[in-house]
This record gives C-alpha cells, structure tokens and sequence, in this order.
C-alpha cells in the first residue's frame, strides 16, 4: 500500500479568523485527511481560544469536498456513546460520508476533570474504552440498541438512517497497550500510534524507530489472535511525539528521510502537524507546503 500524507488542525483559531482557510487550503494541498484533537481544552493551549471538535469537522465539510476528516482522537474522558454515535451519523451524513473516528483510551490532562471527577487510572481508562469501543460499534450499525454494562448504559438508543458509509464510519483505534490492540485488531480500520512517550526526552530517532517495530508486532499478534489479515488495518503514526519532534518539517528532504523510515516499518499514513506559530508545532509554511505537494513523490 502506497503510503499516505495527512495533517492534524488544531481549532484553536476562531472559524472566520483563519480556520477556514486552513481547511480549504488542506484540500487543495491534496492532503488525504485533515484531522482535529478532540479535546475540551490541551496542554499549552489551556488558557487560550480552543473549539469543539465536532461543529469544527461539521464547518470543515461544508468547505471541503474530497478531503477526508477526522479526530485524533476521541476518548471516553468526557463522551458518552449514545450522543457521540447520534452526532457521528449526523457528521458522515453531511460530510457525503468523509468522516474517520479516531479513538482512543485518553489521559489524565483537562479533559479527565473538567466534569469533575477524578482522574482515572490507566487500567480504569482501558476498561472504560473496552466497553465504549464495542457499544459504539453497535450503535453505529444497529438501528436500535439496548445495553446495559458496567461504565455505560443504553436503553433503545435509535440511529436510523445509520452512517452514510456502510457498515459505519471507520476506525482508527490509539492503542499501544495489549487490551487496546486487541481492540484495534477486532474493530479498527486503522490503527494510531504517537511512538513510545518515554522516548520522547531522552531517546533516539534508532530507539523509536525499534519501539515502533514493537508495537508493529504487539499488533500483528492482536491480529493473528483472531484471525486477522495485519495488511487490512492501516497504521497511521501521528508524527511530533517522538524524539524526531519537529525535525522531520525542517526541509522537504528531512520529511522524506524521516516518511522513508517509517514507510518501511509498514506505516501506511503520515500525519502532520498544520503549523501553530510560538508553539510546539510551529513551522515554516512554507516548507510544510512543500513537504505537502512533493514529498511523497519524492518517497518514489
């Protein structure tokens, strides 16, 4: 599979001030999707401008039309299945059917107090999405769903007409642990990784490249386990969360050395960081442009 190029939007800038022209701009780039953080709130970004994720991918589709959109990624930290399946259909209906879910457990930053509960232990995250990733799957191809469980609770939940694609909308499971790439290999369509976080200060672009492989493999045993043919799932790593940072959107010929690498590996998606100037993901736009319409073609 030929590998593919994508970018994450963070909504951090209001609609008529710059984000819509940076969705549209995504499309003419020819970017294969534009993804956004679905998050109430995130990390530097806290006490500055921060907007939903879903009304930000609804206004994105009105402007767009090939380009594929998505969340990297949602978490049970704040959503319930039964609203989130309502307005994920609603989503890929007025998209014309462009919508991927990102999915994963979360973590333990805003998100998991703004409601006011405490945060959830990693193993409390893991059961919580191995409950809310099937239920979903459910509510997103049954018309009519009742189900009881230990976290979530729906009581004939009605999704008539269903999504726009068929059975649903697909997945793209965050997963780096056992239970997540058990879930990943059952209902994913593609699998996300950001790398090893503890590589993040102190390791090696080697090191990470030899994590990555890991979780390759953790991922192909998941999918062995039930029969699964490994080449099915797509393996998107969202890039700038390992020690590379942002070293790979310094030129057009780092980013092909760096897509290259994990090419190789077996990723099939590339995801890219749209330029937030003073920040963690600041970069030339110029370069990113570049490395947008060249560098996979560079990739021969």
């Amino acid at each position: 599979m030929s590998l593919r190029l994508s970018t994450v939007i963070l909504p951090y800038r209001r609609w008529h001030e710059g984000a819509r022209s940076a969705w549209m701009r995504a499309e003419q780039l020819g970017f294969h999707t534009a993804y956004t953080y679905d998050h109430l709130t995130w990390r530097s970004f806290r006490d500055g401008p921060w907007f939903g994720a879903i009304p930000t991918l609804t206004a994105a589709a009105s402007v767009t039309e090939r380009l594929r959109l998505g969340t990297l990624v949602t978490s049970p930290n704040f959503r319930h299945p039964v609203t989130l399946a309502k307005e994920l259909i609603s989503l890929d209906d007025i998209s014309g059917g462009r919508i991927t879910l990102g999915i994963g457990a979360g973590g333990t930053g805003f998100d998991a107090t703004a409601l006011g509960q405490e945060p959830w232990s990693p193993r409390e995250r893991a059961d919580r999405l191995a409950e809310f990733v099937p239920l979903l799957d459910r509510l997103l191809t049954e018309d009519t769903v009742s189900y009881e469980g230990d976290f979530y609770s729906a009581q004939e939940a009605r999704n008539v007409p269903g999504c726009l694609q068929r059975p649903r909308l697909p997945f793209a499971v965050a997963a780096t642990g056992p239970r997540g790439m058990r879930l990943a290999a059952r209902y994913g369509q593609a699998w996300v990784t950001t790398g090893d976080p503890k590589l993040y200060e102190e390791g090696t672009p080697e090191q990470s490249v030899e994590a990555l492989r890991g979780q390759l493999g953790k991922l192909a045993d998941a999918c062995a386990a039930i029969d699964r043919d490994l080449a099915g799932i797509d393996k998107i790593l969202l890039t700038g969360f390992t020690p590379d940072r942002g070293r790979p959107l310094e030129s057009l010929d780092a980013f092909v050395d760096f897509a290259g690498r994990h090419q190789e590996l077996g990723f099939t998606e590339i995801v890219i960081h749209w330029p937030v100037p003073d920040s963690v993901f600041a970069a030339d736009e110029k370069v990113f442009e570049r490395i947008a319409m060249e560098g996979l073609a560079q990739l021969g």
